[in-house]
């Protein structure tokens, strides 16, 4: 097995008026999961398979976080709107995304934009990347996460 990457130590301001610092979670193994927009199709799904597997991810021992570049109002309205259980973190100024590396140029309507290409990275205690899902199709991936996380 190739040596587990450490991720750089970065924060992020948090639903919940928190914020989110990664070294504050050495021994405690967290799910960062990137989506492109809040209350879109797609992202909603993926958020609405992560709150409905929330408490084996709790179970498991792991804690669960959403990243976008959507501020925190947007982020609030949508955590409230579908009862998310864990907080969704703002990286507006994309710091998270440089260092997981999730901007890409994407087509959307015959159009190049920049955006977030849905990713999942899995972080150990030791704060270091135990996998990596890139180029998430939603249907059924909080549970192969799960998976994943269970077998840890």
């Amino acid at each position: 097995m190739s040596e587990r990457k450490a991720v750089p130590d970065f924060e992020l301001p948090a639903t919940g008026n928190q914020r989110f610092r990664l070294s504050a979670f050495k021994g405690h193994p967290c799910i960062l999961y990137f989506y492109p927009k809040d209350s879109t199709p797609g992202c909603t799904v993926e958020g609405e398979q992560f709150r409905d597997l929330h408490d084996a991810f709790r179970k498991a021992g792991w804690s669960v976080f959403g990243i976008s570049r959507d501020s925190l109002a947007s982020h609030e309205k949508f955590k409230q709107k579908y009862a998310f259980p864990f907080e969704l973190l703002s990286d507006a100024e994309e710091k998270a995304c440089a260092i997981f590396g999730v901007i890409r140029m994407k087509n959307m309507y015959g159009k190049q934009v920049r955006g977030i290409e849905r990713s999942t990275f899995a972080i150990d205690r030791d704060g270091r990347i135990a996998r990596e899902w890139r180029g998430v199709k939603v249907p059924g991936h909080a549970a192969e996460v799960l998976a994943f996380v269970q077998s840890a």
